[in-house]
């Protein structure tokens, strides 16, 4: 009755800015629970083809690079149309590429919000819209498709940064899977969305570079791994998580919800 619940055996994946970071947490760990094949996307092809080569060496399946900028819709659907030569049917779809911007609120410029909002709220809508027929192709009542948007604990509290236009994106975001997870799960997709907290990465390059000090204000006491942000998205994106509709999970060591609250991810 419970085995493979969490088997990603022979399924196919695209994880969008997915040669480093999180992206690339989550494209290795669908790889390590059988995925057949996992489409990696970035802006940069060298980084991009590196880790594609990196993760096929080290698992069965395999990783497949497509380094194109999906900022603009030109490229969301560059990408959509080499993902439908190759593949008739999409499994799963994790929209993880993004952007941040820092500045105080009385020099924030247009260039700054419009950079982040385009790619975390505009290309995850329409780069789904554009895939809708591959995963649709791929989606059963027994087995639906998947898409995993990955947001951010700063779309559910209020970070004391001054990135205003992430903070808006990644809040949009949630909301934004909520209402197509209402649409599309009468075509048997799932959508759901991961709300990570501080994780290695480029982005986040306070949990990178100094994440002892991160982790003193992290409730669990520590910053976030690989396996923890891998984990999250292998539930979503299995059997384990089919019932699982419109929901945020915050995967951020008690940050979103603890009593340190707002301190805590600055």
């Amino acid at each position: 009755m419970f085995k493979d619940l969490f088997s990603l055996k022979g399924r196919i994946a695209l994880v969008t800015g997915g040669s480093r970071g999180i992206g690339k947490m989550i494209a290795a760990g669908f790889l390590a629970q059988g995925a057949a094949k996992v489409y990696i996307t970035a802006r940069k092809a060298t980084a991009c083809e590196a880790t594609a080569n990196e993760l096929s060496a080290q698992y069965d399946g395999e990783c497949i690079a497509l380094p194109i900028d999906i900022s603009s819709l030109a490229g969301v659907e560059m990408l959509a149309n080499e993902i439908k030569k190759r593949d008739p049917k999409l499994d799963i779809l994790v929209n993880n590429a993004g952007a941040a911007w820092g500045a105080e609120f009385d020099e924030f410029p247009e260039s700054g919000w419009d950079k982040v909002m385009n790619l975390n709220v505009k290309s995850p809508f329409f780069l789904t819209k554009a895939l809708a027929a591959p995963l649709r192709a791929a989606a059963s009542v027994e087995r639906p498709a998947k898409v995993i948007n990955i947001a951010s604990i700063d779309g559910i509290f209020v970070n004391p940064g001054e990135t205003y236009s992430y903070a808006a994106s990644k809040a949009g975001l949630i909301h934004l899977t909520r209402r197509m997870a209402a649409r599309l799960i009468s075509d048997h997709i799932a959508v759901t969305a991961i709300a990570p907290g501080p994780f290695k990465s480029d982005m986040n390059r306070a949990a990178r570079d100094h994440g002892d000090e991160v982790a003193t204000r992290v409730p669990a006491g520590r910053i976030g791994t690989d396996e923890d942000m891998a984990g999250a998205a292998i539930y979503l994106a299995s059997r384990a998580g089919d019932y699982v509709v419109g929901a945020t999970i915050a995967v951020d060591g008690g940050i979103a919800y603890g009593k340190v609250g707002i301190e805590a991810s600055d």
